[in-house]
């Protein structure tokens, strides 16, 4: 058995949470990944490679990361949430508009 090549200490540190939303299915986004090390890594890179918006807010993939799959996001969440959308969404607008 071979060990496992060491990860860059950058990747052993990364946090990913992908969120989604079903217009009248519940209330919030819910997690749909979420992950540390490789595992953000691969997140992040299936998200790039599908045209999904990243964008890197540490504290905030903190208190996602903390959540359980199919989980709505909290509350007390909402906000930070809300304000990444409304990047997010910012960007498909100008994208469209070119």
């Amino acid at each position: 058995m071979t060990p496992e090549p060491e990860l860059p200490e950058e990747t052993k540190r990364l946090r990913a949470t992908a969120l989604g939303y079903e217009a009248g299915v519940g209330r919030a986004p819910k997690v749909l990944a979420t992950g540390s090390g490789e595992i953000a890594r691969r997140i992040i890179e299936i998200a790039e490679q599908n045209g999904v918006p990243v964008r890197s807010e540490p504290a905030l993939a903190e208190a996602l990361s903390r959540l359980e799959m199919a989980q709505e996001i909290p509350e007390d969440l909402f906000q930070a949430v809300a304000e990444i959308l409304v990047w997010a969404y910012g960007l498909e607008r100008k994208s469209s508009i070119s």
